[in-house]
């Protein structure tokens, strides 16, 4: 274990203790006939980030919606950099299950799911932080604030499950947010930069224009 995983797992011990056994003790109650069900499939949402960024492709598809898919997709990129890249290889924490006989209990109990060795951050929650993200700074705020119940949803779906201690979802919201504020901002940026003929021609895609003349 790297001196950086073993200050994380050192600072945060009762914090995640104390979440994971709350989230474990839901897991056994009644509630968890309808838990265990939604949050297995909010985190296979997250698998490889496969979902937001086919739903990033498919708003792309679209002029109304292409500013959005642009800044989902980009977001999710600059996070999958931060993370999966970067910060997990250098921390290298060891996952909840592997260094807790309790944690491994109760990841045995939420049903066993194999993830890769490397714990901090959750990548699931950086990908959903940041694409939720990068839609709501390109988007109506009145509105697109609603998706970050999507994020919290995947953190909590993480612990749920017990691959992921509390701090690693915390400190996935925290570089996704990052990753969609850096994704929002040079998207609106491009998008302000661009004159009307050139968003016509490069966001609309009419190409045909380019060939006529001036007048």
């Amino acid at each position: 274990m790297t001196s950086a995983a073993l200050w994380i797992n050192e600072t945060f011990a009762q914090f995640d203790y104390a979440v994971l056994e709350f989230l474990h003790k839901l897991h056994a109650s009644a509630a968890g006939a309808f838990f265990t069900p939604f949050l297995t499939f909010i985190t296979y949402l997250g698998e490889d980030g496969l979902f937001l960024i086919l739903l990033s492709c498919f708003l792309l598809l679209f002029k109304k919606t292409r500013k959005a898919g642009g800044a989902m997709l980009f977001a999710i990129c600059v996070g999958a950099l931060f993370t999966n890249l970067t910060i997990k290889p250098l921390i290298a924490r060891p996952r909840p299950y592997v260094s807790s006989e309790v944690f491994h209990q109760w990841w045995e109990y939420a049903g066993s799911h194999l993830e890769s060795k490397n714990s901090f951050p959750s990548g699931h929650t950086t990908s959903a932080m940041a694409a939720m993200t990068g839609l709501f700074f390109v988007t109506d705020k009145r509105i697109s604030w609603t998706a970050f119940i999507f994020a919290l949803l995947m953190g909590v779906s993480r612990m749920y499950l017990c691959v992921h201690y509390p701090s690693d979802v915390v400190g996935g919201l925290i570089i996704g947010f990052v990753a969609g504020l850096i994704a929002g901002l040079i998207v609106s940026a491009i998008y302000k930069k661009l004159s009307e003929k050139e968003h016509s021609l490069i966001i609309d895609g009419s190409v045909t224009n380019i060939f006529k003349k001036k007048k």
